[in-house]
């Protein structure tokens, strides 16, 4: 596959463009995104489907634009898709030939099943979950995949989206009449023959501005969208609020974005409907959708659209472009696990902390490049918003705040405020705190010393094959848990 690859995804509202350089056989990361609203569905509802001389213009020109940012960055792919409208449109050659003829780009129309199956592989792969049910609300159709143990069990496109449903009914004032529809069309997904997960992994720009919202309304500590969840029940108040909104001043005062006002009623309004019919008590927000699945079924396809196993894109990418040193990391690694599995009798921590804290311990070097005096800040900042994909958010930022408090000292409760709702509790943190301060000690001149491990009445006995006058000096100054003591020998 091409170095630098570009994905673009022509959909009824909005067109959407991402570049993507790989780093590696498997990571990669997003050098450019960029999104034109060019409503190439406006008025073909209405006019038996038919795509409309303007908006072709529109989308015409974005895609010129689009072309002229992938060349500028030297992409040496282009896969460009289209989806429900010019799926529907009969005269949708029209607008395939002109693009084909006068800007070389071929587009490649998929079908509702498909565009279902590449939401469904972008998210079993790049969000943290199990089991779920996608929702892709677009302008012309909605797609659904059901996701059980790493698998795609069933994918399904119904006809029903903002732009389809404004021009037939809420341009009508018909809302009952967009509610039967709606319901109407439900029934393909609750009569599929498959159980529905209680958890939806929501795609698409209507319910990412609705997480948005949901985020600003709930004073959530982290202002990033992907992997963002959120309980149905105690936020159906804010769908109600935004479906029963009058006009854009309540809009606005709710908290949607301008570019929302056209089309934030009619995606409330399906995706509350879906909630409500579907049972769903639970909604985990993905930034990554159809471009991506486009790009990762082409990235794997050799290992059946999936990732192997423990592998993370973000962190192996983080490793390759910050340039760390393979065997440092490796080591760093090694004895993270170590460390934690010999103090467990005393921490007491479940062993989905090992692996966070393994990962704090192979990336905690990397905020050396931006600043090395600065350097746990750095990294702290950079994991906050860097660290993308395949992680809840509470593991992010307990990676990113074991990190920054790799220090002699432990942190405290008020170290800890801003975040409190996401992280563990204070004796979990400085648990963490320690293990990587520690681990970090023991290979300060990066010699990456032969180490054995022995616990016994809580103290932790460490041994060197030889001594090492920097660590053994920098060992006396760590602050340790309430009743553990560290004795160096050789």
């Amino acid at each position: 596959m091409a170095k630098v690859t570009t994905i673009i995804d022509i959909g009824s509202n909005s067109m959407r463009m991402v570049v993507l350089e790989k780093s590696s056989r498997f990571a990669f990361n997003l050098i450019n995104e960029t999104k034109a609203r060019v409503k190439i569905s406006e008025g073909c509802y209405e006019n038996g489907g038919n795509l409309q001389e303007l908006p072709m213009q529109r989308a015409f020109n974005s895609l010129e634009s689009f072309l002229s940012i992938s060349k500028s960055l030297k992409s040496r792919k282009i896969i460009c898709v289209a989806t429900s409208a010019l799926r529907d449109a009969p005269n949708s050659n029209l607008f395939l030939k002109k693009v084909r003829n006068e800007l070389g780009l071929n587009i490649k129309i998929i079908n509702g099943v498909k565009e279902a199956y590449y939401g469904g592989v972008a998210t079993m792969n790049l969000i943290y979950e199990e089991e779920f049910i996608t929702v892709d609300i677009g302008g012309g159709s909605t797609e659904f995949a059901i996701v059980r143990n790493g698998q795609i069990e069933k994918c399904i496109s119904l006809d029903v989206g903002t732009v389809r449903l404004n021009e037939l009914f809420f341009s009508k004032d018909n809302i009952e009449g967009a509610k039967e529809y709606l319901l109407e069309k439900l029934k393909e997904v609750l009569e599929c023959g498959h159980e529905i997960p209680s958890t939806v992994v929501g795609i698409g720009g209507s319910i990412r501005a609705l997480s948005k919202v949901i985020i600003s309304k709930t004073h959530y500590p982290l202002d990033i969208l992907h992997g963002f969840t959120y309980c149905v029940d105690l936020n159906r108040h804010i769908l109600e609020q935004i479906v029963n909104a009058k006009n854009s001043n309540t809009l606005k005062h709710i908290g949607i974005k301008k570019d929302r006002f056209d089309t934030i009623k009619e995606g409330t309004f399906i995706f509350k409907t879906i909630l409500d019919e579907l049972n769903i008590k639970r909604v985990v927000t993905s930034g990554a959708g159809v471009r991506e699945g486009v790009y990762l079924t082409d990235l794997l396809r050799n290992s059946n659209n999936k990732f192997p196993a423990n592998f993370n894109v973000s962190v192996k990418s983080l490793l390759d472009r910050f340039q760390i040193d393979e065997k440092q990391s490796a080591y760093l690694g090694r004895n993270a696990r170590e460390i934690f599995d010999v103090l467990k009798p005393l921490h007491e921590l479940d062993d989905k902390y090992r692996h966070l804290l393994v990962i704090a311990s192979k990336l905690n070097s990397l905020g050396t490049t931006l600043n090395f005096y600065k350097s746990n800040d750095n990294t702290f900042d950079f994991i906050l918003s860097g660290l993308n994909y395949g992680f809840l958010h509470s593991s992010r930022v307990t990676i990113a705040h074991t990190i920054k408090f790799s220090k002699k000292s432990l942190p405290q409760k008020r170290d800890l405020k801003h975040f409190e709702s996401l992280l563990p509790p204070i004796e979990k943190m400085q648990w963490l705190s320690f293990m990587i301060s520690l681990n970090l000690t023991l290979n300060q001149d990066m010699s990456m010393p032969k180490l054995n491990y022995k616990l016994k009445d809580n103290k932790l006995k460490i041994c060197f094959e030889k001594s090492i006058f920097l660590i053994e000096n920098e060992i006396a100054k760590l602050e340790s848990p309430k009743g553990l003591k560290v004795k160096l020998s050789c």
